[in-house]
């Protein structure tokens, strides 16, 4: 899976306290707590890690996807996926794009994981029609997300702050989706579900004009095999620092 590499991170000695008078020690000291403070904010503005939180929405989802008809669809192995790392990440605004005729199983998973971050879920439809299809999907599955009804201009200029993020690759409008959204300050997670029906150079593409809407770095990006493919990729805090 696409978690964070832990083997990375290694114990931290303090720099020895250099031998000056007390008025140098004393910059010193004050120079060392405006670094810890600054180390500090930082870590606050950069998505973090739960392991435990994502394996308790994966578990929730796998329990859900099993005891509805979502179980049939080809979809339910991307659904455990997605609430993972959704919740993993700690995301507080999760959005994503459905349209009728489409399937639940990922918006199941998406429902779960926002319970587990205390944050919110939204789904962006294009007309009246889809809504009531997928308010009656998700009603008869026991969720009442809040969904959106417009083009992707109309609804995504109100959404700020977005740290997890699915589009469909079936829908002609998912570049648009990708482009104009706002992006949350900590560093976003966006997957492009059933990516399958895009090649990986059409991907890169689409990720550039992500990059090129403002201070944003592509920490990394990946495919995985995953129901009809997943392409996924995260993206840096603001200000171009890495996750």
């Amino acid at each position: 899976m696409f978690f964070p590499d832990t083997n990375k991170y290694t114990l931290q000695h303090p720099t020895p306290i250099p031998h000056h008078n007390k008025q140098q020690l004393h910059n010193y000291n004050k120079q060392q707590l405006h670094k810890e403070k600054h180390n500090n904010s930082m870590k606050e503005m950069k998505l973090v890690w739960s392991p435990e939180r994502a394996t308790n929405s994966y578990i929730d989802t796998v329990q859900a996807v099993s005891t509805t008809q979502c179980h049939l669809s080809s979809e339910s192995g991307v659904a455990e996926l997605l609430s993972a790392m959704a919740a993993g990440w700690n995301a507080q605004l999760i959005v994503e794009t459905w349209s009728r005729g489409g399937v639940i199983p990922s918006s199941l998973g998406l429902a779960i994981a926002s319970r587990h971050t205390g944050g919110r879920h939204v789904c962006i439809v294009p007309d009246e029609r889809s809504r009531l299809e997928y308010a009656k999907s998700m009603g008869e599955a026991g969720m009442s997300p809040e969904i959106m009804v417009g083009e992707p201009e109309e609804v995504m200029d109100g959404l700020i702050g977005i740290d997890f993020l699915v589009v469909d690759s079936r829908r002609k409008d998912f570049p648009r989706v990708l482009r104009l959204a706002k992006l949350s300050n900590k560093g976003a997670v966006l997957i492009c579900k059933n990516a399958n029906f895009i090649s990986n150079m059409d991907s890169s593409y689409i990720w550039r004009s992500v990059v090129a809407r403002g201070l944003r770095r592509l920490v990394r990006s990946v495919f995985l095999p995953v129901g009809k493919g997943i392409h996924m990729a995260h993206f840096s805090a603001a200000g171009g620092g890495g996750f």
